[in-house]
This record gives structure tokens, sequence and C-alpha cells, in this order.
């Protein structure tokens, strides 16, 4: 049996907590390898409805779940939405969760850093979620976070401690702000240590243990292909590399353990906070797009920017993150329309473009060109075949597959588990 790495395939909130879910509940083991509680996940499981952020989606099933070393952490966010999940009757302990022990921690000062820079940006704001996972990453690779092994040794601090203040007491003095206050952190860290501590452990290990006994890995991921540090659109993207690779390195297995690429896509193309949205709809359809897929964000709840499918975007998204199949999600968003529209390709001062350009003066002034066909008035929410489809949405589908070169592997036609139509098994290749 393959592992399944999930990715969005646009700019996250393409549904990924229902299909993870849907995967999770056949995985002996979920893992989330990149991003922080900047991502979020809405799971509808019969009558109750979970909210994650930190958590890999498995742990409401009872699957082995772990933070992989990808992740910057904060422990009091986790410690928070344990709390909220014991008090809607899921189980968490030692034995289905676990930490990266060399995950890098998200610290209060980094979520300050983060709003006085967006708030200090002006026109140039990136629209973070002000969290502090781009300082906290910036920390990682400037060699001076703090860990989660780090809470067992806080006695032997000083020395990343003064790594640390020295680099964020100098941009502190920059916005007008007092330094770190050292002992604060300490007894922060010492409040929060023995409740980290008593799921931290060296993943790579259990998760090779897990392998060599043939169980199912289901890899998640967070955001979007479209918001990777690398293949996004720069700036406005988050601060972990979000494509599928990215499993390998942020949970200690190798290339080999990624298995099948489920990429994430809607059926149509939302993106939260600023930057560039070729297909963006400021019309009445683009407000019908959004009140009918409820176009909130799951973290922040703030209000999603909706247009037509951009199979330009999903198409490279598919070739750098090495996409095995698509599920498409919320097809039943697009009923009702008299005529539905796909982005074949751009105009750019005079050319077309088959791709979505580096530059972000390019990419702000791309115009998309537009395939259209005829709508469906017939529901499609709730089928669970392509017998239960109206003939004009699986055209609709197979212009999609054709358009962005992938297979589908599966459609999703609401946010129930149940209602889906697998077209090729993930777990099964």
């Amino acid at each position: 049996m393959a592992n399944v790495t999930v990715i969005g395939s646009q700019w996250g909130d393409e549904g990924k907590g229902k299909i993870v879910d849907w995967l999770a509940s056949r995985a002996d083991a979920v893992v989330r390898f990149q991003g922080g509680h900047n991502a979020g996940h809405t799971l509808v499981v019969g009558e109750q409805v979970y909210k994650l952020s930190l958590l890999p989606s498995g742990i409401v099933t009872g699957t082995l779940s772990i933070i992989g070393n990808g992740v910057v952490l904060d422990p009091w966010a986790l410690r928070d939405e344990m709390a909220k999940l014991r008090g809607q009757g899921v189980e968490i302990n030692a034995d289905n969760f676990a930490i990266a022990d060399n995950c890098p921690l998200i610290l209060p000062f980094h979520r300050d850093l983060d709003a006085l820079r967006e708030t200090a940006a002006g026109a140039g704001k990136i629209g973070t979620t002000g969290r502090g996972i781009g300082p906290a990453y910036e920390d990682k690779v400037g060699r001076r976070a703090i860990r989660v092994c780090d809470l067992a040794h806080l006695d032997k601090l000083g020395p990343q401690l003064d790594r640390l203040t020295a680099h964020h007491d100098a941009l502190r003095a920059g916005f007008g702000e007092p330094p770190i206050d050292r002992e604060r952190l300490i007894a922060d860290l010492s409040e929060i240590a023995d409740f980290v501590l008593e799921y931290a452990q060296p993943v790579w290990k259990r998760l090779k243990k897990v392998r060599k006994a043939g169980a199912r890995i289901l890899f998640e991921g967070a955001q979007g292909v479209l918001l990777d540090v690398d293949h996004g659109t720069y700036p406005f993207v988050t601060s972990s590399n979000t494509v599928s690779g990215t499993a390998a390195s942020g949970s200690g297995l190798g290339p080999s353990a990624v298995g099948f690429v489920l990429g994430i896509a809607k059926a149509y193309t939302t993106r939260v906070g600023s930057g560039p949205f070729p297909t963006e709809l400021e019309d009445e359809v683009g407000q019908r797009l959004g009140e009918r897929g409820h176009e909130f964000g799951t973290v922040t709840g703030r209000k999603r920017r909706c247009g037509w499918f951009d199979a330009v975007l999903v198409r490279q998204s598919c070739a750098v993150s090495g996409v095995t199949g698509i599920a498409l999600t919320k097809l039943d968003v697009l009923d009702g329309f008299d005529r539905v529209r796909i982005c074949t390709g751009y105009r750019l001062r005079g050319k077309i473009l088959d791709y979505f350009p580096s530059h972000s003066a390019d990419q702000a002034e791309v115009e998309p060109i537009y395939e259209e066909m005829d709508g469906w008035h017939e529901s499609t929410a709730g089928a669970r075949s392509y017998a239960d489809l109206p003939a004009q949405a699986i055209k609709y589908i197979q212009r999609v597959q054709e358009l962005i070169e992938t297979p589908i592997a599966l459609v999703s036609t609401s946010p129930e588990r149940e209602d889906t139509i697998l077209i090729r098994d993930p777990f099964s290749d």
C-alpha cells in the first residue's frame, strides 16, 4: 500500500480538511510536515465540527498524529487547541500524538515582530496572519531558534539566548520597542515545558518503525503550492515550502516515502490576503461564489477573494509538486450558473503565456484568457458517483482534467466525509 501526501494546489483553503479526514480514517499515521498555526482545517464528522490549526487531522479518529520537524510550533496555541478538542470528546495522549523534538518554537516576540512589520509596511503588506510564523522560520534558518528539545535544558539556554536577543533586540529598537525580557521568556518556557515534553521525541525514528511495519502514512500539507516560498506568488507567500517534496525533509523520512501526491483544488479559485489573483471577480458572480462556498478563513475569519477556476495556475502547481492526482472540491458551489468559465492562458503586454510569470509586476498585469462552457442547474450536492452528476458537470470535470494535464482522482460534493466520488484510490497505488 502506498503512502499519500496531500497538498493544496491553489492558495490554500481548498477543502483539504475534509479530504485529509477521509484519508486519515484509512491511514495508520498522519504527519504535519510544514507551516504552523496559520493554517486551518475544518472537519465535519456527523454533527460535530472540528477546527484544527496545528494538530494533524488524524487525531479526531484516534490515528497516530505527528507534528514533524518542518513545522514551527506555538506551544501555547497547541495547548489551547488540545483543550478545545478534548472538550469535544477527542482523546489525545502520548500513544496517539507526538511532536518532533527538533521542531522550532514560535515565541511571543515572534508574534510581536510579525504585527510590527505588517503595520509598518503600508502598501507593501504581505497579509500575514500575524501569528509569528515568518519570524520563527527566520530564526530557524538563522540558527538561533529555540527548539522543543531545548525545553528540557533551559538551564543551558544562555548562548542561544545571546544569539537570539542580539538579533531581535536590534529589530525591536528600530520599532521603538524594549529589549526581550529574558527572565520573563525563561519563566514562560518553564511554565509550558512539561506539557510539550510529554509528547516530544525523535519522530523520524518512530516513523521509520511505522513504515518498516508496512503501515500507511498520510502526510498532511498546509496552505497551498501558490503560497510556497520558492514557487508561489512571491513575496505574497508563506514562509515555508508547501510543495510535496517538503514531506520528506519536514518529517525525517526520505523522498521515497512521499508516495501518491494528491493535490486539492476547488472547482473555482479563492485567495485570502494580498497578492495577485488573475481570475478574481469583484462583481455579483464573485460574491455569489463566496456566499455559496462560505468563503471565510478557518483561522482568521477573513473573507476570501473569489474567482473562476485558473487551469494555468493549477497545471503549474501540479508540475512543480509532482502531483499524481487531483481532488476537485466544492463542485456544488457552481450549481445553478448558466455559464461557467475556466482560465486557459494569460495575455501580458501583447504576449500569450501558458504559465504564471515569476515577477510580481508581471503577475499583477496578466489578463486571463477564458474558455466558456454551459453550466448546470441540477444539484451536485451530496453526489457519490458519476451517475449522480449532471452531464454538464461531468464535462466541466473532464475539461479541467485536460487543461491541468493531471488526472482527477476524486470529486468532493459537500463537507461531509462520505460525499465523495472516488475515481482512483490514492492508497491503492
